[in-house]
Order: C-alpha cells, then structure tokens, then sequence
C-alpha cells in the first residue's frame, strides 16, 4: 500500500506554481531601480528589531545572499559589531537540518549545495532565527524553496525566536498550506514589521 503525504496534490501543486511565479518575479526585482533603497530600507528595519529581539550574548542566524536574494551583509556588520553573535547556515544533504556556523567580519566563506556560501566558523545554536522566503502572507505563512530545510531546522529549535524576511513585492494574499505549515510569529519588509498570532491569523 502506498502512503499519502500529509500534504496533499493540489497543496503540493499550488506551491509550485507560486514558487516558479515568485521566482520569476523576483529575477524582474533584481534589475528594478527601486532595489537598492528596499534592500536598504529593509537592512535599517531588520536592524531595529533584531536589537530588540535579542538579549546580550545571543546568537542571531542571517543568511549570506543568493542570487537575487536580499543582501544582508549590512545587518551582520551592524549586530556584530553590537557584540552579538552571528551564525550563518551550511546546507546539508536533502533531508537534514541546518548547520549554523559563527560568522565574523572577513572570515573566510566555503561553498556549499545548491550556490550557498558558509563560514568555516565553529556550530553554533541560534537563539534568532531569520528565514529567508520566496512569498508571504499576512497569517505568517511562507514560502520557500521547496527543500524543507527551514521547517526541519525549526522543529529542532523550538526555544528560538524566529522572523521571516523579504521584500513587500513578495507578499500574497494566501499562501497554499499543508497539514504541517507553521506560521511566522513576525515577518519584516522594507515598510513594515508584521506582527503575526503565529497560528495564521495577524494581530
């Protein structure tokens, strides 16, 4: 007998076709003028609130960029030198969770699965967590590449506090979910902080 994914074909289906429009989307992003001062507008956002979510000494995961994806090196130089730690992910084979590894100013970055960059730093357990996305929605709902890293690793860390990050042009009305979707507590764009119930539904 066949087992049936908790997620069905038609959720499974949806995310698809969200996943190769956003994709495409967010390739038109990368050459509009208006990028540089999101990215930055958005850097200065995520540096207000990772201030204020995090407590002395603790460990905020960051991502280092993809293609197309918003950069963030700013926000690393700013917290670091806050005197916080910074951990930036290793992407392990398909199925695992993230390796965060400590992150300082011009260590030397490896190349790892799928065009991602990692420090050579020690393992470290993050006590913030930003996830990157490709959509969003207002219930803190998201999307993201398909490979299930984030939602593996998340499980694995329940005491951390965890913000989704993107840019306002990848919010929809509606993500497509399955039956083990969780919801963002927090999401941050260039406008705005959104504040989320964590069970799909906004303050």
């Amino acid at each position: 007998m066949t087992s049936l994914d908790p997620e069905s074909w038609p959720v499974v289906r949806a995310k698809q076709a969200l996943r190769h429009q956003m994709t495409h989307h967010r390739q038109a992003f990368a050459t509009s003028p208006t990028r540089a001062g999101a990215e930055e507008a958005l850097c200065h956002r995520m540096v207000r609130g990772l201030r204020g979510m995090a407590g002395a000494g603790d460990c905020i995961a960051l991502v280092w960029p993809l293609p197309g994806e918003s950069d963030l090196r700013p926000v690393m130089q700013v917290l670091h030198a806050d005197g916080l730690c910074i951990a930036l992910p290793e992407t392990p084979p398909r199925g695992h969770p993230l390796v965060f590894r400590r992150w300082q100013p011009d260590c030397p970055m490896q190349s790892g699965r799928y065009g991602t960059f990692h420090p050579d730093g020690p393992p470290m357990q993050p006590d913030v967590v930003c996830v990157p996305l490709l959509a969003f929605d207002r219930r803190g709902m998201r999307l993201g590449y398909g490979g299930g890293y984030y939602d593996r690793t998340l499980a694995r860390l329940p005491r951390a506090r965890t913000v989704g990050f993107g840019l306002s042009f990848q919010e929809v009305t509606c993500i497509p979910t399955g039956l083990y979707d969780v919801a963002l507590p927090a999401i941050v764009t260039e406008r705005e902080w959104i504040r989320c119930r964590g069970d799909g539904r906004t303050r």
